[in-house]
């Protein structure tokens, strides 16, 4: 068993926390400072009421912190179960307080795991190992201040470690904690599997309308992601697997990797998801102004488009729903974008980066 941190007190950390303390680790759940109310619930007793398909347990969390040196020294590995945006401010948080050898892995990571590095780096921060996988453990929701529901668990989570070189080590590890880990040849690999920017801004723009005029009480993969909007879906993922052919990557079709995450049956994309047992209780976000847009846009496909520029590769289908979420959200995803200087990654030919991602030097 593990000592392991998770950093992140929203759905995916209750969830994860409540759920690896169920499993025998010993979990210290933290945020930093400034979101510190996010654990205001449970700071004093530490008890999560999670709910899951086996029923309802009361979990004691051994430690919940909003002292970011307190919640990471000792830890075996940092999980960060944030959202995009907020990789670099935990990132510069973690930085004086990180030792060598431990293991920090987003989840999921969207290529944030080069920002965090980037960022390590410019820190003075060395002897750390970050990875991110592809899409989050649980299918979850943080249901009160002390409260947290699985719908599903993700059967098998796709690894990429940096640097590459330690994905062996480091995947050993992980899978310990995550039965059924599947590894990427390194983060660039990983960040371009992600499933949530694939689907989520082509799925909610399609869906402007109900989910305003309902205000998201609808269940969105039963009732929103129609044969019409899978299309779409489609051509969004067209666009990232050619992304990833001019890097060299067999990238998988979103609706094969549903199923190969546990997530949907085996099929095209709209009976992958329409057979889902656990994506099709997730109900649709309240407004435009929701993370499947501000989050899935500027730190996913956004990023993907402006990789793909530089590559060569030209992402239209990308490019539109770009121009329109950033006009429905009122977030310009463009602007906000995660883009390749931020990765570390924009003075770099394809030879130099490949290199670069196998060993941290170039």
């Amino acid at each position: 068993m593990y000592r392991i941190t998770v950093l992140g007190a929203g759905n995916t950390g209750y969830t994860t926390a409540a759920r690896l303390s169920l499993n025998g680790h010993t979990v210290t759940l933290g945020e930093i400072p400034a979101f510190a109310e996010s654990i205001s619930g449970i700071r004093n007793d530490k008890k999560i009421l999670l709910q899951s398909p086996t029923g309802l347990e009361e979990v004691l969390i051994n430690r919940v912190t909003s002292d970011i040196a307190l919640a990471i020294k000792n830890a075996d590995v940092i999980l960060l179960t944030l959202p995009a945006y907020a990789h670099k401010s935990f990132a510069n948080e973690c930085a004086q307080y990180l030792t060598p050898g431990q293991i920090v892995i987003l989840m999921p990571g969207t290529l944030g795991s080069l920002e965090f590095v980037r960022t390590l780096k410019a820190a003075g921060t060395t002897g750390i190992t970050v990875g991110e996988v592809d899409t989050s453990p649980y299918v979850c929701r943080k249901t009160g201040v002390n409260k947290a529901s699985i719908f599903g668990t993700v059967t098998h989570l796709g690894l990429g470690v940096f640097p590459a070189k330690d994905t062996d080590n480091v995947a050993t590890i992980i899978n310990s904690i995550f039965p059924g880990i599947s590894k990427y040849t390194d983060v660039l690999e990983c960040g371009l599997s992600a499933i949530n920017p694939v689907i989520h801004p082509a799925g909610v723009i399609m869906n402007a309308g109900r989910i305003e005029y309902s205000d998201g009480e609808f269940y969105f993969y039963n009732e929103g992601v129609t044969t019409s909007v899978s299309i779409a879906i489609q051509a969004v993922d067209k666009e990232r697997i050619q992304i990833g052919k001019a890097l060299g990557y067999k990238l998988k079709p979103v609706n094969q990797a549903i199923h190969e995450a546990g997530l949907g049956p085996e099929g095209n994309l709209y009976h992958s998801i329409r057979g889902s047992k656990i994506l099709t209780k997730l109900k649709a976000p309240g407004t435009m102004n929701n993370r499947w847009l501000t989050e899935d846009i500027p730190y996913g496909i956004a990023t993907w488009s402006l990789l793909g520029t530089s590559l060569g590769i030209e992402t239209p289908i990308m490019k539109s729903f770009i121009e329109i979420g950033s006009i429905v959200s009122g977030v310009n995803g463009w602007e906000k974008a995660r883009n390749l200087n931020d990765l570390g990654i924009n003075d770099l030919n394809v030879e130099n980066l490949r290199t670069f991602l196998k060993t941290g030097e170039i």
